[in-house]
């Protein structure tokens, strides 16, 4: 089964999350927006000058998803974006963007050199997204000019 860069976020979101107790009323826009917010880092990043090898250290494990920019960047989306407008609290926003460099690393640890050759480059994104590219969208073939440019 195909997933897209966005699906395969999501999943990681609902997995880390699993624990943190979020009010109902917003649990949807709150888990709705760390992916979005997430997704709009990589997009934004992999578009910026220099960002290509941001996400190519992320992707291949030389710059931890801790200390990643897209880290960063995806925590202030997600504040600004988000967490501004809910008033769920410092204790509870503090525990939600925490999720963050989780979720980056999870989904990072799915497109490492999934062909054993070495590398991390456009064939472990496609064997990571089910063999399928074409439903990776905008995002897809952002990672495609990634990866032949290196």
């Amino acid at each position: 089964m195909a997933f897209s860069i966005a699906d395969i976020i999501k999943q990681q979101v609902s997995s880390a999350a699993g624990g943190i107790q979020i009010p109902a009323n917003v649990q949807n826009q709150v888990l709705g927006g760390l992916s979005d917010s997430i997704l709009g880092s990589l997009t934004q990043t992999a578009t910026s000058r220099g960002g290509v090898n941001i996400i190519t250290d992320l992707l291949t494990g030389k710059t931890s998803a801790a200390k990643s920019p897209v880290t960063s960047l995806a925590g202030s989306l997600f504040a600004k974006n988000i967490l501004k407008n809910l008033n769920l609290g410092s204790a509870l926003n503090s525990s939600l963007t925490a999720l963050i460099p989780t979720i980056l690393g999870g989904v990072t640890k799915l497109f490492r050199d999934q062909n054993g050759d070495g590398k991390v480059d456009i064939n472990d994104v496609i064997i990571a997204l089910g063999g399928k590219i074409g439903g990776g969208g905008l995002f897809g073939n952002i990672l495609g000019s990634i990866f032949r440019r290196r």
